[in-house]
């Protein structure tokens, strides 16, 4: 079960690398006018993203897995509040790809300064999760 953790815990660094790094990349492109850095913030966004979905995907199979290797798990009200911020994560994760589009299509709408207030949610949510893993308030 401790490599199973371990893994859960690796593909949980990899995607919040990405969920912090991707809006950071967003404030920079809003404020790009010139078109071999539209074009370089692009290739960017996009990798990225796909990088960030394996971190995504991985940290679901090794967290589901444990789950399943500790069922008792669910019935504790700190776990309920982690499944809901990792689903409202997985929101987010898929409200960037959205924004990775409009951005490759010359759509974005927001500023810069957008971006950056965006770019705490993440931060936010995953001192929520590690004081419910750690403390287990409830």
């Amino acid at each position: 079960m401790l490599w199973i953790k371990a893994f859960h815990v690796f593909f949980v660094v990899a995607w919040f690398a990405g969920l912090f790094y991707l809006p950071r990349l967003f404030v920079y492109h809003a404020d790009t006018t010139d078109e071999p850095g539209h074009e370089r913030f692009c290739v960017m966004e996009r990798r990225l993203y796909r990088i960030t979905t394996l971190g995504m995907v991985g940290t679901w199979v090794f967290g589901l897995w444990l789950l399943w290797l500790v069922p008792g798990h669910l019935q504790m009200g700190w776990l309920h509040t982690k499944l809901a911020l990792v689903i409202g994560l997985s929101a987010y994760h898929g409200w960037l790809k959205t924004r990775v589009r409009a951005f490759a299509e010359r759509r974005n709408a927001h500023s810069a300064r957008f971006y950056r207030i965006a770019n705490e949610v993440p931060a936010l949510a995953l001192l929520a999760i590690v004081i419910l893993v750690i403390v287990k308030p409830f």
